[in-house]
């Protein structure tokens, strides 16, 4: 019975076992990569879409691995850096890049002291309540202590620590990002340059009355003669209306 238990065991270990999936082909693998590549724009489901069109039976987790372990990002973003006045909701669009740094944030934070500083002064910024992205870094803090104002780092995972900031994402996605194809990083700050002019200039705020954050002089109450004009903005996906005698 010994013999014949050291018997099997033997047998049993010299059998070449690989788990898991079969390895990718490397005619595969490089053909991912390039459409990749090619196409940058494209994630990997789109890569996994266009795969399957040409007949290659493969997981889109998989071209996920592939792209991941090449260094190519599996779902491009581009980086958005906005920031929001707490008391008058107003929006200031910093900058938008593929590639977002520490250098590239702390330039944009110093462009935006530039401005606040034609308009209101220096000491308009009392304090800024930020997350804790690794591309805040300490020079980014830096320019803003250095004018007097208090850094406020949200807690980690807790939106509703900066909700104002995370309502302004929701709302430029639903009524506008959410609906539009975005080609590429220039196109994608023309469309929000032209959502922030409207968000700042008409949309209505419920926390300011129904009025805007760069609100006009009240508008007088619509008489016989008063006709609405329907403006349209970002291709028709916005209507913007205003009175004309």
């Amino acid at each position: 019975m010994l013999g014949w238990h050291r018997d099997l065991v033997r047998r049993r270990w010299t059998i070449q076992h690989r788990p898991g999936r079969p390895p990718v082909a490397a005619e595969l693998w490089r053909l991912v990569l390039r459409l990749a590549a090619e196409n940058p724009g494209w994630g990997y489901r789109q890569v996994h879409g266009e795969l399957r069109q040409l007949g290659y039976q493969i997981g889109a987790s998989t071209v996920w691995a592939i792209l991941n372990r090449a260094g190519v990002d599996p779902a491009p973003r581009r980086f958005v850096l906005f920031f929001i006045e707490h008391g008058t909701r107003r929006i200031h669009l910093a900058g938008v890049t593929e590639h977002p740094t520490g250098s590239w944030v702390v330039q944009q934070a110093r462009n935006l002291l530039m401005e606040l500083h034609d308009c209101v002064g220096e000491q308009a910024v009392k304090f800024l309540i930020r997350d804790r992205d690794t591309k805040f870094t300490t020079a980014f803090d830096a320019v803003f202590t250095a004018v007097g104002t208090r850094i406020i780092r949200a807690p980690v995972r807790a939106p509703r620590a900066n909700a104002i900031a995370e309502r302004w994402i929701s709302s430029a996605r639903r009524e506008y990002t959410d609906r539009l194809l975005v080609t590429d990083r220039r196109h994608l700050h023309a469309v929000l340059a032209e959502y922030v002019d409207h968000y700042n200039t008409h949309r209505p705020h419920p926390s300011l009355q129904q009025r805007p954050p760069q609100a006009r002089a009240e508008p007088a109450p619509p008489g016989d003669n008063v006709r609405i004009l329907r403006r349209d903005r970002l291709g028709g996906l916005i209507h913007e209306y205003s009175q004309v005698a």
